[in-house]
C-alpha cells in the first residue's frame, strides 16, 4: 500500500498450505491496520487485490515451478517476494532456482526489489544458515526474533515460555530464544560430528556395515557406510553418497569406485528389480532389507540405543540426523517418523539389521588374535577403510 505500482508474490513449498498460514496472516494484518475494506480477498484464485489501485498479492507453491516462472501482474511491477517457512525448501539450488524463476524485470525508482525469507528455527545444518547467517553479505539483512520482543503476546503466552525455560532447556533455546535446532520431536539426539578414538586393542569390537536406499527424480539415491561396536553401543558413520537421477548403472559404478563392490549391502526390498540389476552389474552381495510388522519403529529403537559419531565429510547424514523428526498430531508426537529427511536414515536402518547378528570375536583379545573380529565370515574384515 505504501509503494504504488508494487506487487507481492508469496511462496511456500506446497501451495495448499497458504490458506491457513500466509493468507490468513495477511487478512489478520488488514484487520489490524484497519484497512480490510480496501482489499478484496479470494481463494479461487488465491489472491488479494488492493481496490484503489489494482495492486495484487499473489500466492504460489514451489511444488509447481512452472506456475512460478509464469507469474505476471497486469498493473505495476512484481517488486516483492515473501518466502514463508523457507526451511521447507530442501536445497540452496532449489532456492536459487526460485530466485531466478520469478520474472521481476526492471523496477523504476522509488520502487525496489526485495525478497523476504521467514522461518522458524531449524537445523543448523540447513542451507539457510550457511547461505544467509554464516557469512557477511551486504545485500542481506538478517534478524532473529523471539518471544521477548513479540508485542502480540500477553501474560498467558509469556508464561508458557517461562515454564518451558524451567522444564525443557533445549526446547526453550530453540522455540523460545530462536537458536538453531529442531525444537521438539527429533528422533536421533544421540549423535555428534566427529571421529571416535578407537584404541588398537579395541578394534576387535567393530565391524563395517552398508545400506542403500533407492531414489530417482525427487528423492535421492542414498548410500551409507558405517562401523558399529555392539558391545559399547557406538556407531561411526564414515561415508555416504546422496544424489538424484542415478541409474542403476550409475549406482553400481559409484559403489565400485568407493571400493565396496565386494561388501554385503542391504538395499530396499521394495526394489527387487534394482537389486537384480546391481547384482548383474557386479555388486553381487546386494541383499534386500528385512521388513515386517513395525520394522521401521523397531529399527529406529535399535539405533537410538547407540551413540553416533559422524565424519564431518558426511554432510547429508548430519543434515538428516538434525532434522529427522516424529510425526505429530494435535496431541503431540506420534510413534511414527515423518516421511522426509530420511533417505540416509532408511539406508542406515536397512544395514543395521546386520549389526544385530554381528558378535565380536572375544578371542581377538588374546595374544595372536586378529585385529577385528569377524564371526559370520561375511563382513568387511580389514581396518583400512
Amino acid at each position: 500500500m505504501k509503494y504504488r505500482d508494487s506487487n507481492l508474490l508469496v511462496v511456500r513449498a506446497v501451495m495448499n498450505t497458504h490458506r491457513d498460514s500466509t493468507f490468513a496472516q495477511l487478512k489478520w494484518a488488514q484487520e489490524k491496520l484497519g484497512v480490510a475494506h480496501l482489499w478484496q480477498n479470494t481463494v479461487s484464485p488465491m489472491e488479494m487485490v488492493y481496490l484503489p489501485t489494482g495492486q495484487r498479492i499473489l500466492f504460489r507453491g514451489f511444488d509447481d515451478v512452472l506456475k512460478l516462472a509464469s507469474t505476471t501482474v497486469s498493473k505495476g511491477y512484481l517488486c516483492f517476494v515473501w518466502i514463508e517457512e523457507a526451511f521447507e525448501i530442501k536445497t540452496l539450488e532449489d532456492f536459487e532456482k526460485l530466485d531466478l524463476s520469478v520474472p521481476r524485470g526492471n523496477v523504476p525508482p522509488p520502487l525496489f526489489k526485495q525478497t523476504t525469507i521467514t522461518f522458524n528455527p531449524w537445523s543448523e545444518k540447513h542451507w539457510l544458515k550457511k547461505r544467509f547467517f554464516d557469512k557477511a553479505d551486504k545485500s542481506v539483512s538478517v534478524y532473529t526474533t523471539n518471544y521477548k520482543c513479540n508485542e502480540f503476546l500477553d501474560a498467558t503466552d509469556i508464561a508458557v515460555f517461562e515454564r518451558m525455560r524451567r522444564t525443557s532447556a533445549r526446547k526453550y533455546a530453540v522455540a523460545g530464544l530462536g537458536e538453531w535446532g529442531v525444537a521438539d520431536g527429533l528422533i536421533f539426539e544421540n549423535f555428534i560430528e566427529g571421529i571416535p578414538e578407537i584404541p588398537t586393542h579395541e578394534k576387535w569390537k567393530w565391524n563395517h556395515f552398508f545400506g542403500l536406499d533407492y531414489g530417482y527424480t525427487n528423492d535421492p539415491t542414498a548410500f551409507i557406510a558405517f562401523m558399529a561396536n555392539p558391545l559399547d553401543k557406538i556407531i561411526y558413520i564414515y561415508d555416504e553418497f546422496y544424489k538424484t537421477r542415478m541409474l542403476n548403472s550409475d549406482i553400481a559404478r559409484m559403489i565400485k569406485e568407493k571400493g565396496y563392490a565386494k561388501e554385503r549391502i542391504r538395499a530396499d526390498s521394495a526394489e527387487p528389480k534394482s537389486n537384480d540389476d546391481l547384482r548383474r552389474l557386479g555388486i553381487t552381495r546386494i541383499m534386500p532389507s528385512i521388513k515386517g510388522k513395525d520394522s521401521v519403529i523397531n529399527g529406529i529403537m535399535n539405533i537410538v540405543e547407540y551413540f553416533i559419531y559422524v565424519n564431518p565429510s558426511c554432510k547429508n547424514t548430519l543434515k538428516e540426523l538434525s532434522s529427522y523428526v516424529w510425526e505429530k498430531n494435535d496431541g503431540g508426537n506420534i510413534n511414527m517418523p515423518r516421511d522426509e529427511n530420511n533417505h540416509l536414515m532408511d539406508a542406515m536402518r536397512y544395514a543395521f539389521f546386520d549389526v544385530k547378528s554381528f558378535h565380536p570375536d572375544i578371542s581377538a583379545r588374546r595374544p595372536g588374535g586378529i585385529g577385528l573380529g569377524i564371526t559370520n565370515g561375511d563382513m568387511k574384515g580389514d581396518w583400512s577403510s
